[in-house]
């Protein structure tokens, strides 16, 4: 028989328990979130003695349109409402200019080398989002693609580059 000292401190412990549960889970939600924005290739960008690494005017130009059109979807993806042809036309026009940057990019040799972890993450994203990856969603490709960003400002001197703006749902 279980005494009743015993059952009031058992439910002392349990409720102590899911507490601490409770306050864990907030966290790991936010943890989560963050992780899903950092892709596996810009993981390993790193600073140029410190300092951000150079851009040229075609890396600038190409990242801006990439962003611009990634920002105008950024609402729809955050609020679970863009369509598949919508991730479609949107990996389309990443994919156009990453293209272009590629092709017209003249970074030294250690900024192309980091530049090539963003590019990784923005073809892996343009890839998740036209569903080409079963075990993958295309909200996941879009995350890709917002990491690159963040990581592309984190690492290259663009000064005409902004930090996110905070995504409010209407």
């Amino acid at each position: 028989m279980i005494r009743p000292n015993r059952i009031v401190r058992l439910a002392g412990v349990l409720t102590a328990a899911l507490v601490c549960l409770a306050s864990v889970l907030p966290a790991a939600a936010q943890t989560e979130h963050a992780h899903q924005h950092a892709g596996a290739a810009v993981a390993n960008l790193q600073f140029d003695a410190g300092r951000k690494w150079a851009t040229d005017t075609s890396l600038r130009s190409g990242m801006a349109q990439i962003r611009t059109a990634f920002d105008a979807d950024h609402p729809a993806i955050h609020a679970g409402k863009e369509t598949d042809a919508e991730y479609e036309a949107l990996a389309a026009r990443i994919e156009s200019q990453v293209n272009d940057i590629v092709k017209n990019c003249k970074l030294p040799s250690a900024a192309d080398a980091n530049l090539h972890y963003v590019i990784a993450d923005l073809l892996q994203g343009v890839s998740l989002m036209r569903g080409q990856d079963p075990a993958r969603t295309r909200h996941d490709g879009a995350a890709l693609v917002h990491g690159a960003l963040n990581a592309y400002g984190k690492y290259f001197d663009d000064p005409a580059w902004q930090p996110d703006a905070p995504v409010h749902e209407k």
